[in-house]
């Protein structure tokens, strides 16, 4: 018994091996039978749709002014799209025109020139010149007694080329106020609910009486959200005005270029060469 109790007691191996493990070292690590499934964890496009701070919260959760800031965004982008497109697809018929234009000075008569430029008056800026020169030609030359008769046909000419191109340009400058308007009014439009946004933010902090994330996060993300719709929706409008205006402005130089040509061209003898010209030369006349 002596012996037993001053022999000291040893640790073996197999003491070791029965010593109690920590229960995070001992659990083993899971096999592929006890891996979760894969369609257990969320997807991208659940965690976007469940996301508490995303638009569909901005929009259900958000005040009647979030809401009229939101739609007043989407009318803006809408017509200002439509403007780009519309806008666009008649700057590319315009190109087309310039192109055709040069053809109506390798034509026998001005009848001919006006074919091979193809079109109408109301889309051909260039054929709209030719009849508007030769109608004032026209004009002039059978009203003689009218107070505009006494001008001299040069200067007749000039103010009715004039008159057709001013119109002209008016037509493609429409609708390029709306991209203007846009361009430079949807920032701040999205900047008031930016401001919004902070705002309520800041009641939430006051109310709860600490700037918690919970108490902050909704708010904050409705500013920032308020504040790319507005970016969205006022970079494509600058970007869409700027390409028009310069599309416009290289269209009207032809433009003016071809009415300097045409006006030398009608001035120099180009009634002699056209029939119903002709026909009011032997009215005025027969008179």
């Amino acid at each position: 018994m002596q012996d037993q109790l001053a022999t000291p007691p040893q640790t073996t191996r197999s003491g070791l091996d029965a010593a109690p493990v920590p229960d995070a070292i001992a659990s083993p690590v899971p096999g592929p039978d006890v891996l979760p499934a894969a369609g257990g964890a969320p997807g991208g496009d659940e965690v976007l749709l469940s996301n508490p701070y995303g638009v569909e919260a901005l929009w259900s959760q958000g005040d009647l002014v979030i809401k009229v800031v939101a739609v007043l965004l989407l009318l803006m982008s809408i017509a200002s799209w439509y403007v780009i497109v519309s806008r666009g697809i008649r700057a590319v018929r315009l190109r087309r025109a310039v192109k055709r234009a040069h053809l109506f000075w390798h034509a026998q008569n001005v009848e001919e020139g006006m074919d091979l430029m193809g079109g109408d008056a109301a889309r051909n800026p260039f054929r709209r010149l030719v009849e508007d020169g030769t109608h004032a030609c026209d004009h002039h030359a059978a009203r003689k007694e009218e107070l505009h008769g006494q001008l001299s046909l040069s200067d007749w000419l000039i103010a009715c080329l004039r008159t057709a191109i001013d119109e002209s340009a008016e037509r493609m400058q429409s609708g390029l106020s709306v991209l203007a308007s846009v361009g430079s009014t949807a920032p701040f439009v999205g900047l008031f609910g930016t401001v919004w946004g902070i705002y309520h933010a800041l009641v939430g902090i006051g109310v709860a009486g600490q700037a918690s994330i919970d108490k902050v996060a909704g708010p904050v993300g409705e500013a920032l959200i308020m504040t790319a719709f507005g970016l969205a929706v006022a970079i494509p409008a600058v970007l869409g005005y700027n390409a028009l205006v310069r599309n416009n402005k290289g269209v009207l130089g032809q433009l003016n270029r071809f009415a300097h040509h045409l006006h030398a061209f009608l001035v120099t003898g180009a009634p002699v060469a056209n029939p119903r010209l002709k026909v009011a030369r032997i009215t005025r006349e027969a008179s």
